[in-house]
């Protein structure tokens, strides 16, 4: 996969405090969000990452996990992409991730 050049690579922001982390990932649809991409361990295509939302809301739930320093915005191959910034995150807030991924995970097993 490579880097297409039409879009601008969006800028960096450092990681929000914990406040503005946890409330990013308080809302259900946020939440799918993360959940997804950290199962893929990847950058994943915006529309493989919501089901029930249309792509306004969508574009909307991104920019607040963007702002809050969750996610970041790629271009791969011409296609945007939304990942992880796990290292960041970890650095900001240790732990936190792993263990509410995991909580999600295991709260999506049980009502399956």
């Amino acid at each position: 996969m490579t880097q297409a050049k039409d879009l601008p690579v969006a800028p960096t922001i450092p990681v929000a405090g914990l406040p503005a982390v946890l409330g990013a990932l308080h809302d259900p649809v946020r939440l799918e969000i993360v959940r997804r991409l950290s199962n893929a361990g990847t950058p994943v295509r915006c529309a493989a990452l919501y089901d029930a939302i249309n792509k306004s809301t969508a574009t909307h739930h991104f920019k607040i996990l963007r702002e809050a320093g969750v996610i970041e915005r790629l271009t791969i191959d011409g296609q945007i992409c939304q990942r992880l910034r796990l290292d960041a995150l970890e650095d900001a807030v240790p732990g936190l991730l792993p263990a509410i991924v995991a909580a999600a995970n295991r709260a999506t097993a049980e009502s399956s």
